[in-house]
Protein backbone atom coordinates (compact mmCIF):
# COMPACT_ATOMS: atom_id res chain seq x y z
CA UNK A 1 0.00 0.00 0.00
CA UNK A 2 1.26 3.57 -0.91
CA UNK A 3 1.86 5.82 2.20
CA UNK A 4 1.46 8.34 0.38
CA UNK A 5 -1.90 7.92 -1.75
CA UNK A 6 -3.23 6.68 1.93
CA UNK A 7 -2.39 10.23 3.22
CA UNK A 8 -3.43 12.21 0.50
CA UNK A 9 -6.83 10.97 0.08
CA UNK A 10 -7.35 10.73 4.03
CA UNK A 11 -6.77 14.53 3.58
CA UNK A 12 -8.49 15.28 0.63
CA UNK A 13 -11.59 13.72 2.14
CA UNK A 14 -11.04 15.08 5.29
CA UNK A 15 -10.93 18.38 4.15
CA UNK A 16 -14.04 17.99 1.48
CA UNK A 17 -15.82 16.51 4.60
CA UNK A 18 -15.71 20.10 6.42
CA UNK A 19 -18.26 21.33 3.76
CA UNK A 20 -21.11 18.31 5.37
CA UNK A 21 -22.45 20.70 8.61
CA UNK A 22 -24.75 17.54 9.54
CA UNK A 23 -21.95 15.65 11.19
CA UNK A 24 -21.84 18.38 13.67
CA UNK A 25 -18.30 20.16 14.09
CA UNK A 26 -15.19 20.81 12.32
CA UNK A 27 -13.06 18.16 14.30
CA UNK A 28 -15.78 15.75 14.07
CA UNK A 29 -16.46 15.99 9.90
CA UNK A 30 -12.79 15.93 9.40
CA UNK A 31 -11.89 13.02 11.34
CA UNK A 32 -15.12 11.27 9.30
CA UNK A 33 -13.76 12.27 5.89
CA UNK A 34 -10.37 11.06 6.75
CA UNK A 35 -12.23 7.85 7.75
CA UNK A 36 -13.82 7.02 4.44
CA UNK A 37 -10.81 8.16 2.75
CA UNK A 38 -8.21 5.50 4.41
CA UNK A 39 -11.09 3.10 3.44
CA UNK A 40 -11.67 4.17 -0.15
CA UNK A 41 -7.74 4.03 -0.72
CA UNK A 42 -7.45 0.38 1.31
CA UNK A 43 -9.97 -1.33 -0.69
CA UNK A 44 -9.22 0.38 -4.21
CA UNK A 45 -6.32 -2.00 -4.98
CA UNK A 46 -8.55 -4.73 -4.03
CA UNK A 47 -11.80 -4.11 -6.42
CA UNK A 48 -9.10 -3.06 -9.24
CA UNK A 49 -7.70 -6.98 -8.51
CA UNK A 50 -11.30 -8.12 -8.26
CA UNK A 51 -11.67 -6.45 -11.87
CA UNK A 52 -8.68 -7.94 -13.37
Amino acid sequence: MDLVGLVFYGCVCGLLSLAGPKLGRAPLRFGAGVLVGVVAVTVLPMIRNMLG
